[in-house]
């Protein structure tokens, strides 16, 4: 994983200042069905490649952030703050 994570709030800041929280999927609508909440609580890819997670500044600025990584390389792409639904910016 790269050393350095880009916070949009903070700036370049060390690794060990995040928690990592897991894949930032789209939630389904509160009144969808039963098979779209099962498979957003269970059912996960394990993709190769480039991948959106959230992760919390827990050291820092305390926001949620959308982070861009690659799970061949862990290279950071970029990252936005979680309520901001632009495009991830490095």
């Amino acid at each position: 994983m790269a050393s350095r994570i880009p916070c949009p709030h903070c700036g370049l800041r060390p690794k060990e200042e995040f928690t990592v929280k897991g894949a930032a999927l789209a939630r389904p609508a509160p009144d969808a069905g039963e098979d779209a909440w099962y498979d957003y609580v269970y059912l996960r890819d394990n993709p190769r490649g480039a991948y959106e997670e959230y992760w919390h500044h827990t050291s820092g600025c305390r926001r949620w952030l959308v982070v861009s990584r690659d799970t061949a390389t862990h290279e950071i792409h970029g990252s936005r703050d979680a309520a901001d639904k632009t495009k991830v910016n490095a």
